[in-house]
């Protein structure tokens, strides 16, 4: 039959008129069964178009594509998905929906869209550091040649574990400060409602979403990586993350470690170890077994074994106000902390020297100079150097600015960089720029109570903390 047929009936209906009544589709002696109608694309510009009428109570569908416009497996796959969303709506089929996804806009992001973006702008950045590595890497092939892997591989531990360690103290006091700063009531008087509520909602999008998740742990690789490499060209702070091997000093490369003459001074002519023992206040280092971000180190050297050995008691607080300025005061060692350093006097050695070990390793710490009290002659400053080589490459140094008295004046100080220099540790790391002032609260600072403090104690920490150094020493004796 012609669609056109039934515009001629009154049953036909153009837009507009009101008058209309159903078609019939019985006409003497012809039954129509059957209706399929399509218009032309050419008039709308439309390239799939889907007309349908209604014959003997049923729905006739025509689906009418611009072919060779489209190519026919495109208009099959159209018509197919057409089909399928057809029989949903009319309730014969049924599908199956994420509801994880709905309202999901990853979901119209490529697949690894986001991890990709991340791994791109991850490089970047640590392509920054590419020379660094690269140094890195040949001064370690170097000692590997030129070592046991006995003496080897203990030494590269040791910078792996400090190497590892201060990356991942950052993201660490990141999360405290947003803890402490987060705004909203405070649950037990501890964490605000809304610091819980943006945790449930990152680990939820972490936990559900594929893309964020692949995104997130693609992002914290090239973080950690990248930060390791501003260690390693001196970029994080050359005071306690100079992470180099043999590392340079106004453009040139210094190999190795000094002989303990080499840095010397004339004050140590008439040095005696005995009169070294007792508290000191540490002013500023040079020292990437340390962080920048404790305060108030101290160290309690003791002679033990009738002077044939000695304990470091190094005891230190943290973070430091200025390192983690909302939540300092809440940390668990914000009252302090000790651990503890522990060495050899050996006989054959000038004095001067101690040696110390620690994470499967042995060193000297120089002492080299020294500063009296004009009065009593007490040990009143004094200037500490650790190296640590291996094959011939300087795995590790560190410098130690201490005094008896926690502050010391600018002159002091400035006095006390000039002697280092003169001892020609300046390309070790002495001078200003390279090291890292320790910062200190007044002495007379109570200690600090907060609802945090009383947690840590009522839980124990502070026992624990006290067992755990007691225990060291005793292991140390």
């Amino acid at each position: 039959a012609n669609a056109g047929v039934y515009e001629r009936m009154n049953a036909f209906r153009y837009q507009g008129e009101t008058n209309r009544s159903p078609l019939q589709t019985k006409h003497g002696n012809y039954n129509i069964e059957d209706l399929y109608y399509a218009a032309s694309n050419a008039r709308s510009g439309c390239l799939y178009r889907f007309s349908c009428v209604t014959v003997n109570g049923e729905l006739k569908f025509t689906f009418h594509p611009a072919s060779p416009i489209v190519s026919e497996e495109t208009n099959e796959q159209f018509a197919d998905a057409l089909l399928e969303l057809l029989a949903v709506v009319s309730g014969t089929k049924k599908i199956v929906v994420d509801e994880t996804e709905l309202g999901n806009p990853l979901r119209l992001l490529p697949e690894n869209s986001l991890a990709l973006a991340a791994a791109a702008i991850g490089s970047a950045a640590l392509l920054t550091h590419a020379n660094a590595y690269i140094h890195f890497f040949q001064s370690l092939m170097e000692m590997k040649s030129n070592v046991e892997p006995s003496e080897f591989w203990p030494a590269l531990n040791f910078w792996i574990f400090f190497a590892v360690g201060h990356p991942i103290l950052q993201p660490i006091l990141w999360i405290s400060d947003v803890l402490h700063g987060s705004p909203g009531p405070l649950i037990g008087d501890l964490v605000p409602i809304s610091f819980l509520v943006g945790n449930v909602i990152a680990i939820a999008a972490i936990t559900f979403s594929k893309e964020i998740r692949n995104a997130v742990n693609v992002a914290a690789v090239f973080a950690f990586l990248t930060y390791v490499g501003a260690g390693l060209d001196g970029q994080a702070g050359l005071g306690d993350f100079n992470l180099a091997l043999d590392d340079s000093y106004k453009g040139q490369v210094v190999k190795g470690c000094p002989a303990y003459d080499e840095v010397r001074q004339p004050s140590m002519d008439d040095f005696d170890l005995a009169k070294y023992q007792g508290l000191w206040y540490e002013q500023k280092f040079h020292d990437w077994t340390q962080f920048k971000e404790v305060y108030d180190t101290t160290l309690d050297i003791k002679l033990t074994d009738g002077g044939t050995g000695w304990i470091d008691d190094f005891a230190v607080k943290g973070p430091a106000p200025d390192a983690a300025p909302l939540s300092w005061d809440k940390s668990p060692v914000a009252n302090g902390a000790h651990y503890f350093l522990f060495g050899r006097v050996d006989p054959k050695d000038p004095k001067g020297i101690l040696r110390e070990s620690g994470f499967g390793v042995e060193f000297p710490n120089y002492i080299v100079d020294v500063q009296k009290d004009p009065k009593t002659g007490e040990y009143t400053e004094a200037i500490q150097f650790q190296c640590l080589e291996r094959g011939g490459v300087r795995v590790f140094e560190g410098i130690n600015f201490m005094s008896r008295k926690p502050l010391m004046t600018d002159d002091e100080m400035k006095a006390m960089h000039e002697r280092a220099k003169n001892a020609g540790m300046d390309q070790y790391g002495s001078s200003p720029e390279q090291m890292h002032t320790v910062a200190r609260r007044p002495l007379d600072a109570p200690e600090l109570e907060n609802s945090w403090q009383s947690m840590w104690k009522a839980i124990g920490v502070d026992k624990l903390l006290e067992l755990l150094t007691e225990s060291i020493e005793d292991g140390g004796r």
